[in-house]
């Protein structure tokens, strides 16, 4: 990859509070100090998933600042080889996260970070998502040519303005006839731009009359392609008088509002995209790290609910609190081994796991080593919900004795993991099973 893209686009902003996986293969396990939890609350029931493509991975991964593709050829081939292994999702944004400016100016393309990131995709035997943002300077009131510094900075969130609706409509146009191969996109992210204070209500219209123009003009030239939306963050606090809450806290007023509007009005959809953290907005964990993690299977369910069951994605998920909170590697893999299983049973269609950038040194929350381009245990958990767990898997009613271990399953594999900062024994599926703390078992059946 060019230079430049190890500069600027590496600029572009990069989403905190990324989360780590856990341990792959049969009977293994990941290293696990004591460390105290709270007991954690009951899983969610099976809910059978939308239809989808066959061959849907239903797991996958964004690429942000730095990728495999911006260290070296013979990096960008290891890493390929290895997620090969296990082809799941791979997202890439069109500006930002790792890609420079696509059109500088009114009609004039830059298209090298995109193809070398779809490029990538190819090489690694991953099913490719596009995200339709961010915006060029010269939508959003900057001026035409390369992105400075500073912009990236201070703009790379600006909405494009209204009256710049169908330029960026055109963009995602040119952007979906150039990757023929691309069949999924969702449109823009987090509602950037249109929803500054997430103490008032965001700006549903502006988003919607975006939404729309993108809509439409993405199926006047690909009819194939799968549009999705609203891309809404669902931020919860630990109380409010709105209809989608439980334990773990309430989620605002203002998302419901603005994903309500949202689906009145859109004129088409193949799916719905949002994303979330378990942590309500002042950083608590209700009724603790595990516990929190029912608010992605109660989000879910509402959306499958007021959505007619279309299907739902998380293109980002978060489950540490971003108050400097830091927690030791088992545990972190534990907790987010235990959100994935909310995904599963609560029939999400798709998870995206946001992968953090680091172009060398450590990086626990990786799913590759920047040094060697092997897979970490955030790569090993991601392949290994997309191996045993895809669309279309057959979850089987599996129940632990003891609460504290969870359990998910399907007719040839099992996944236990324990949420207690101590050694737990249960009997599973017939067996008895002596967990270490935070202890993350993957087995045959």
């Amino acid at each position: 990859m060019a230079a430049s893209v190890m500069g600027f686009a590496a600029m572009a902003m990069i989403a905190a509070g990324c989360s780590l996986g856990a341990t792959a293969g049969q009977e293994t396990s990941a290293a696990q100090p004591p460390e105290a939890s709270s007991p954690a609350a009951p899983t969610t029931k099976i809910q059978k998933p939308p239809p989808v493509d066959a061959d849907w991975p239903r797991w996958g991964l964004t690429h942000t600042g730095v990728s495999a593709n911006n260290i070296s050829p013979r990096f960008e081939q290891d890493v390929a080889r290895a997620l090969s292994e296990t082809p799941m999702l791979q997202n890439q944004h069109i500006m930002g996260f790792g890609a420079l400016n696509p059109e500088p100016r009114r009609g004039e393309y830059f298209w090298e970070d995109l193809d070398s990131r779809t490029s990538f995709m190819r090489e690694s035997g991953g099913t490719g998502i596009i995200t339709l943002c961010c915006a060029p300077d010269w939508m959003k009131g900057g001026p035409e040519g390369p992105t400075e510094e500073s912009a990236w900075k201070e703009h790379l969130e600006d909405a494009p303005y209204p009256e710049r609706f169908d330029d960026f409509a055109k963009l995602a146009a040119a952007v979906a006839r150039r990757y023929p191969d691309v069949k999924y996109f969702m449109v823009w992210n987090e509602f950037k731009g249109f929803w500054r204070d997430h103490k008032k209500p965001a700006d549903y219209k502006g988003y919607t009359e975006m939404y729309n123009k993108v809509y439409d003009a993405v199926k006047a030239v690909r009819p194939d392609a799968k549009i999705g939306g609203p891309y809404l963050g669902f931020d919860s606090d630990s109380d409010g008088d709105t209809e989608l809450r439980g334990p773990w806290g309430a989620v605002s007023r203002h998302a419901l509002d603005a994903f309500e509007y949202w689906f009145k009005n859109k004129k088409g959809a193949d799916f719905i995209v949002v994303d979330g953290a378990s942590p309500t907005e002042t950083h608590e964990l209700l009724p603790d790290a595990f516990g929190a993690l029912a608010k992605f299977s109660a989000i879910t369910k509402w959306l499958r609910e007021k959505s007619g069951d279309l299907p739902v994605w998380w293109s980002e998920w978060y489950f540490v609190p971003e108050d400097g909170t830091t927690w030791d590697e088992p545990k972190r893999l534990a907790v987010q081994a235990a959100s994935m299983m909310e995904f599963a049973k609560s029939g999400a269609s798709t998870a995206l796991y946001w992968n953090p950038q680091a172009k060398e040194g450590e990086c626990r929350a990786c799913m590759w080593d920047p040094r060697t381009g092997a897979l970490m245990p955030t790569g090993e958990l991601v392949g290994n919900f997309t191996r045993w767990f895809p669309a279309g898997a057959e979850l089987v009613p599996v129940t632990s004795s003891d609460a504290r271990v969870r359990v998910l399953a399907q007719p040839q594999q099992l996944l236990a993991v324990n949420t207690a900062g101590k050694q737990v024994t249960t009997t599973v599926d017939g067996k008895e099973l002596t967990l270490k703390p935070y202890e993350i078992r993957w087995s045959d059946r």
